[in-house]
C-alpha cells in the first residue's frame, strides 16, 4: 500500500521531478492549487502535487504573469498596484489557476469576459515530465484547451498570462430585504439581468431573505438609474446601496464572507424559468438558497468553439445551496428548464454522465486534445476526459 505523499513545489523543476517519479513508480498524482474544487479530486491520490510554493506575481505593461500557486486575495492588490486589473472570482483563498482553467465568471466579467478569455499563454509540465510553452501560436490546441476545460486534464500549469485590463473605480451594488412578491421579483430579474449593458452586473439571491449582489463600470448615479429599472419590474422598491470609487480590490473584499460548507448543485439556463416552474421551485425554497449569476455581455460575445468554455449561449447560472436532499429536489425541478450545461469550475458528482454537460459540443476536440498530451491517462481523476 503506497502512503499518500504531499510533494510542496516551490519551482518548475521540482514540478517536473514529482511528475517523473510517479510516473516511473505507477503512483496516481493530483495537482492541488487553491483547493476550492466542488468534488474531492484528492481521494485515491498517491502524490499531491501542491502548487502554492509557486506563487510569484509580475506586470509589465498590460501583461501578467502570475505562477500557478497564487491566490485572488494576491492577485487582486499585486495587479491594482500596477494599474490593472483581471475579470475573476471573489473569494480570497480562491486559486487563479483552477478559476482560469475551468472559466473564471466574476463581477466584472460581463464587460471583460471571463478570466480564461484574458489568457494569453501559460506554461506547463506535461504528462512525460516535458516543460512546455503555449499560446495562440505554441502548442496551441492545447492553449485552446486549457481556456476552459484545463483543469487537471492535460498537464499541470506552473505558470499563466494574462492580458489585463485597467483598474478603473467601481460602484459597489448591494441590497438585502424581504420582498412582498419573490416570485415576481424572480422573474423580474430573469428578463432584466442578462440584457442590461455590459458593463454592469447584477446577481440574485433567494433565500431567508432576498439579496443582490453586483459592480458597475459606472459612477454612482447613472448605476442608480440603471437599477432602477429592476425595482419597476419587481413591483416594489428595492433597498439599494451603492457605494462608488471603490478599486477591485476593495470591492472583492466587501463581498467576501467565511468558507461554509455546504451542499451544491448548479446548472445553466438558456432561457427564463417558465412560470409553473418557478412558482414550484420558490414554493419548494425554503430550507435552501437560490443563487443566480447573470451572464450575457462579453461571456456570450465568444464563439463556444473559440475556447474550450462551451457555455457561450447562456442567460444565467442557477446555483442551489443546503442540505443534500433539499438541493437534489431543487435542482431536479429547475433542470426541467435547463439548458443541461454545467459549469466545469462547479463539478457534479451526481450527475451520471458529466462531459457532456460541462463540455457541451466541444467535447470531441477535447479527447482529441487528451488523447495526443496523455494518452496514457497519466492524469486521472472521476469527471476527466
Amino acid at each position: 500500500m503506497i502512503t499518500r505523499q504531499v510533494v510542496r513545489c516551490r519551482s518548475v523543476a521540482e514540478v517536473v521531478a514529482a511528475i517523473k517519479h510517479a510516473r516511473q513508480s505507477g503512483a496516481r498524482l493530483v495537482p492541488r492549487g487553491g483547493g476550492h474544487c466542488f468534488t474531492d479530486r484528492l481521494s485515491g491520490a498517491d502524490v499531491v502535487l501542491d502548487m502554492t510554493g509557486l506563487r510569484s506575481i509580475s506586470v509589465v505593461g498590460d501583461v501578467a504573469t502570475i505562477e500557478a500557486g497564487a491566490v485572488l486575495g494576491e492577485v487582486y492588490p499585486a495587479l491594482d498596484a500596477a494599474g490593472r486589473a483581471l475579470p475573476a472570482g471573489c473569494g480570497p483563498t480562491v486559486g487563479i489557476t483552477g478559476l482560469t482553467l475551468g472559466g473564471g465568471i466574476g463581477l466584472i466579467g460581463r464587460a471583460h469576459g471571463l478570466t480564461c478569455d484574458r489568457l494569453i499563454g501559460a506554461q506547463v509540465v506535461l504528462a512525460d515530465g516535458t516543460i512546455a510553452d503555449c499560446d495562440a501560436t505554441r502548442e496551441p490546441d492545447l492553449f485552446w484547451a486549457l481556456r476552459g476545460a484545463g483543469g487537471g486534464h492535460f498537464a499541470v500549469v506552473t505558470k499563466l498570462h494574462f492580458k489585463t485590463v485597467p483598474a478603473t473605480p467601481i460602484t459597489r451594488i448591494s441590497a438585502q430585504w424581504a420582498p412582498p412578491d419573490p416570485e415576481l421579483l424572480a422573474a423580474a430579474w430573469q428578463a432584466w439581468a442578462p440584457e442590461i449593458p455590459d458593463n454592469l452586473t447584477v446577481n440574485l439571491t433567494i433565500g431567508v431573505r432576498a439579496g443582490l449582489v453586483g459592480a458597475s463600470l459606472l459612477a454612482v448615479e447613472p448605476t442608480r438609474e440603471l437599477v432602477r429599472e429592476l425595482s419597476d419590474l419587481a413591483g416594489h422598491e428595492i433597498p439599494f446601496d451603492l457605494r462608488g470609487g471603490m478599486s477591485l480590490p476593495e470591492l472583492k473584499g466587501s463581498f467576501n464572507e467565511p468558507v461554509q460548507q455546504h451542499h451544491t448543485r448548479s446548472e445553466f439556463f438558456a432561457r427564463s424559468l417558465s412560470d409553473r416552474v418557478l412558482t414550484e421551485l420558490l414554493d419548494h425554497q425554503p430550507g435552501g438558497r437560490l443563487s443566480f449569476t447573470a451572464m450575457g455581455g462579453a461571456y456570450n460575445r465568444v464563439g463556444p468553439d473559440a475556447t474550450a468554455f462551451a457555455h457561450r449561449n447562456e442567460r444565467f447560472l442557477l446555483e442551489h445551496v443546503g442540505t443534500p436532499g433539499w438541493v437534489d429536489t431543487s435542482w431536479a425541478i429547475a433542470h426541467e428548464d435547463g439548458s443541461g450545461r454545467v459549469y466545469p469550475n462547479f463539478p457534479d458528482p451526481a450527475l451520471a454522465n458529466g462531459l457532456p454537460a460541462y463540455h457541451g459540443e466541444n467535447l470531441d476536440r477535447l479527447r482529441a486534445v487528451k488523447q495526443l498530451y496523455d494518452p496514457d491517462r497519466f492524469f486521472d481523476f472521476p469527471q476527466a476526459l
